[in-house]
């Protein structure tokens, strides 16, 4: 256990449970409070459910389609360190894979070429730009390609050049989309020339510099960069891209916390697949990093039930992120540590991770930075006293949007 500061803001928990599909295990802690032995609680499974009944009453969780519990494996097993205020169980489950499972709603995932879409700001779902259709969808190179360039070349960097579209392209970066404005600019979205980084920087390599900032003119929300005269930058988490279909109308914008996390939640495990990487640094525009995550697995269910609501409730199964009704929900495991954390503990992770080069670098603007550590807080202060913390990082879980049924559940970190 780390001597983190931890967010002042818990929670009671009365039931958490973790499952692993791919090693088709569980753990299922129970607070001393809803439970005092192992004998007053019994696990028992349905057809994708588990119910768990104690002296509060019967909890029933509804678990994603094709997970089961092995019925009669569930044991009590030790809490170690938490065991005056936890029971802990093992427990097994058999899964059958849904075709659904591998869907992805990313916009990195989903963009094609020669089909029409359609571009919303996030915050108000004013539409930004004229209806697009793209000749070329094109990758650019990973965040850090340009800090490995000398090591491709033996004369001067014949890439110093910015890396812009055509007027009928697309390029992607980790967290960007790089676009040609349109007609509708003038009407939807404002410039502002903005300083980026500390001119009083203790970091002398790292001088301030002025970017042009374009913003929602409907809700004045930022949405990225104009990287050139006629080049838009515009972050993932700061716009809805969706098909053009018909005269259909824009869904209602989601919770702003649920989709910063379900948006990067899916950003990461595209990242974490296609380059095998699973250290990431959270940064601001200006390369400073904000927040160290580890990514320890893709494949956890967890459901987090408020002591408060252990027998209050006959059946769990529609939650959303931040209110009172949880639900078991595909996650993402990870750990976390903010950068700005003046402990000994902390400062040594960021410089090793800093001189090794150690994490993918995520780039994304300071005020969705502070966003995703909020989220991370607010998740991590749910769990169980004996999971918040372990080897100097937070831990908590981020959504999985592979499918909408996703869309509301709500997320708790795990171990």
């Amino acid at each position: 256990m780390s001597d983190l500061e931890m967010p002042a803001k818990t929670h009671g928990v009365g039931v958490f449970l973790e499952l692993r599909k791919r090693l088709q295990t569980g753990l299922l802690i129970v607070g001393k409070d809803v439970a005092k032995n192992p004998a007053d609680v019994a696990v028992t499974g349905g057809d994708s459910s588990l119910h768990i009944r104690t002296p509060r009453g019967e909890l029933s969780l509804t678990l994603p389609t094709g997970v089961t519990l092995e019925q009669g494996s569930c044991i009590p097993t030790p809490a170690g360190e938490a065991s005056g205020e936890e029971l802990h169980f093992r427990l097994r489950i058999s899964v059958t894979r849904s075709p659904d499972e591998e869907a992805s709603d990313s916009v990195m995932e989903t963009l094609r070429a020669k089909e029409t879409y359609c571009f919303y700001c996030q915050g108000c779902m004013t539409r930004l730009l004229e209806d697009r259709v793209f000749k070329r969808v094109l990758p650019l190179p990973n965040g850090n390609w340009n800090a490995i360039v000398d090591d491709w070349c033996c004369h001067p960097d014949p890439f110093a050049g910015k890396l812009l579209p055509r007027a009928e392209d697309c390029l992607l970066g980790d967290t960007f989309l790089l676009l040609n404005r349109d007609g509708s600019c003038e009407q939807t979205l404002t410039d502002e020339v903005s300083p980026v980084g500390s001119e009083d920087s203790q970091d002398s390599k790292k001088t301030c510099r002025r970017v042009a900032l374009v913003s929602c003119k409907s809700c004045s929300s930022v949405l990225g960069e104009a990287v050139a005269p006629e080049t838009l930058k515009l972050y993932i988490t700061q716009v809805v891209v969706e098909p053009a279909v018909g005269d259909r109308e824009p869904e209602a914008s989601l919770n702003r916390s649920l989709y910063v996390e379900r948006t990067l939640a899916a950003r990461l495990l595209g990242l974490s697949s296609s380059m095998s990487t699973f250290h990431f640094s959270v940064q601001t525009p200006d390369g400073k990093a904000f927040l160290l995550l580890w990514l320890l697995n893709s494949d956890s269910i967890t459901a987090t039930v408020p002591e408060t609501r252990v027998g209050g409730e006959r059946s769990i199964s529609s939650p959303a992120l931040h209110t009172p009704s949880p639900r078991a929900a595909r996650a993402l495991k990870l750990l976390y540590t903010n950068c700005s954390h003046t402990g000994a503990e902390q400062k040594d992770i960021v410089t090793s991770w800093e001189v090794n080069a150690i994490g993918h670098p995520v780039v994304l603007p300071l005020t969705v930075c502070e966003e995703l550590l909020q989220v991370m807080d607010d998740s991590n202060s749910t769990l169980p006293a004996s999971m918040r913390c372990m080897r100097s990082y937070e831990e908590r879980s981020a959504a999985v949007a592979t499918c909408q049924v996703f869309v509301k559940q709500q997320t708790s970190a795990a171990r």
